[in-house]
């Protein structure tokens, strides 16, 4: 006979739940803080009175919770949990704002600092730059023939203070649009201050609105790996336009953000009764 919901609920919770809740306790409790180092798995056995597969079920699941993490040869530690990201829709006019900034200004207040609240020499930032023939997708998102030759940049970015990306993506621009500028064609001008909307700029280019197309799914096996994340943790994948004032798609990019270390906000002003 199947177990019903309220059997469920009634039974005795398992020993290695037991467990976990303990563990889960000290945690909470500040008894075992980001960083500390479990005891081994003998001591653990010792002091529960339990099977080794009933311990590894417990540390299982914690680790499953993004509360442990273990490294091999070197034992289990409580996580440290990610820095947040806050990621708001305002951040869109923000970046339209400071394109007529003096550059340090632009450089103090791009969308990372702001997203964060943290300093420009906080951030890693890297960005590769290649020449792509379109695929279809980004094809048909600029309105461009497929094979067109766009400038496809790479980005990441992670805390100094963390090991891996907050965020990683691409961004597509048409090559015989951004060619006008050759500073535009150098990796080495990035984190570029003011952003892709100056860089549009010094081509005469005023965006007139951004599209944002947000879905969440699973993380691929290589984006869990470069991105640090454990089993279970799900990612937002954005798919941004620029569109200027035209009603041209200028740029459009595509980007993973781990769903552990970013909160997506977005307020919309509605018009008043008059």
């Amino acid at each position: 006979m199947n177990e019903s919901s309220a059997e469920r609920r009634d039974r005795m919770p398992a020993k290695y739940e037991l467990i976990s809740d303990d563990i889960r306790r000290q945690i909470a409790d500040g008894e075992l803080r980001p960083g500390d180092r479990l005891p081994g798995e003998t001591a653990l056995i010792e002091r529960y009175k339990v099977s080794v597969p009933t311990l590894r079920q417990a540390l299982s699941t914690l680790r499953a919770q993004g509360l442990i993490e273990s490294k091999h040869g070197i034992g289990t530690f409580v996580r440290s949990p990610r820095l947040k990201v806050i990621r708001r829709n305002e951040r869109h006019q923000r970046e339209k704002s400071l394109v007529h900034a003096p550059e340090e200004e632009r450089r103090r207040n791009g969308s990372a600092e702001t997203d964060t609240g943290r300093r420009t020499d906080e951030f890693s930032f890297s960005a590769q730059y290649e020449t792509i023939p379109a695929p279809e997708p980004v094809a048909t998102a600029l309105g461009v023939p497929i094979g067109t030759d766009l400038l496809r940049r790479t980005y990441r970015s992670r805390f100094t203070s963390e090991d891996v990306p907050l965020a990683f993506g691409n961004s597509y621009l048409v090559l015989d649009l951004v060619k006008k500028n050759p500073d535009l064609l150098d990796p080495h001008l990035e984190p570029w201050p003011g952003g892709t909307m100056h860089q549009l700029s010094t081509l005469g280019i005023e965006v007139d609105r951004v599209v944002e197309d947000i879905t969440t799914r699973l993380p691929s096996p290589d984006e869990m790996r470069e991105l640090g994340l454990i089993p279970g943790t799900a990612v937002f994948v954005v798919h941004k336009s620029m569109i200027d004032t035209n009603d041209r798609v200028v740029e459009f990019s595509d980007f993973v953000l781990p769903g552990d270390r970013h909160r997506l906000i977005y307020t919309t002003q509605l018009e008043r009764w008059t």
